[in-house]
């Protein structure tokens, strides 16, 4: 499938990938949000994870190869509309895909979701660009990369607010919709969510948050 060509799962050159597969690994029970094809809990069950691991997401496509395990459970559905109550020790959002939440609403609903699907003291680990980056900045043609052999070509169509709308083009061009949360208004809907906030890191090594940070990534604990 393009989308793992574009996007390998590769913990050991990865470090987003590696940081997330530490927290997976050292967790009993795991719920991957927007799990796309399942690179993520295939790998955990690879490396030995013996406990409960569930993926859910919008996607069908996506959805028909990550069941190619069946050890692990696949749900079709969205954040907002999940089918587990206080199942979960761990749950995570990866590849920036928290930001695919563009209203409000959409982030309350899919907060609440998580909330539910996770015990007390459960924790919500995701990440977002920070907005003070601008990465959409680079989402240009003269930026364009080749991963696996796939020429990958990004062009922003508008930024609205905090709203930036742009295509990727692989073998074919498909148009995706962010929003870049600053971290006051993050941090507002996560904790109105009923999450208390334990740490936020800059970087995928554990350091601050700082005027160069790039990544805002948050650990929230269900309270």
């Amino acid at each position: 499938m393009i989308y793992d060509l574009v996007n390998p799962w590769d913990p050991a050159r990865n470090p987003a990938d590696a940081f997330y597969h530490r927290l997976v690994m050292g967790a009993e029970s795991v719920l991957d949000v927007g799990c796309g094809t399942g690179a993520m809990l295939h790998h955990a069950r690879e490396a030995g994870h013996r406990g409960t691991l569930a993926g859910i997401d919008p996607n069908s496509a996506f959805l028909e190869r990550a069941r190619r395990r069946d050890d692990i459970e696949w749900v079709f559905g969205t954040a907002a509309a999940m089918p587990w109550e206080q199942e979960f020790e761990l749950a995570v959002m990866t590849g920036h895909a928290f930001q695919c939440l563009i209203g409000d609403g959409e982030i309350r609903a899919s907060l609440a979701g998580v909330r539910a699907a996770l015990h007390e003291g459960g924790r919500f680990v995701f990440e977002t660009r920070h907005p003070q980056a601008r990465a959409w900045e680079t989402w240009t043609p003269s930026h364009a990369v080749e991963v696996a052999g796939v020429r990958v070509v990004h062009q922003v169509e508008s930024v609205v607010g905090d709203v930036v709308t742009f295509t990727e083009t692989a073998y074919a061009t498909e148009r995706h919709v962010l929003r870049f949360l600053d971290l006051p208004v993050l941090n507002t809907l996560v904790t109105q969510a009923g999450f208390h906030i334990d740490a936020q890191y800059g970087d995928w090594h554990g350091g601050p948050l700082t005027p160069a940070s790039t990544e805002i990534i948050t650990v929230a604990v269900r309270h």
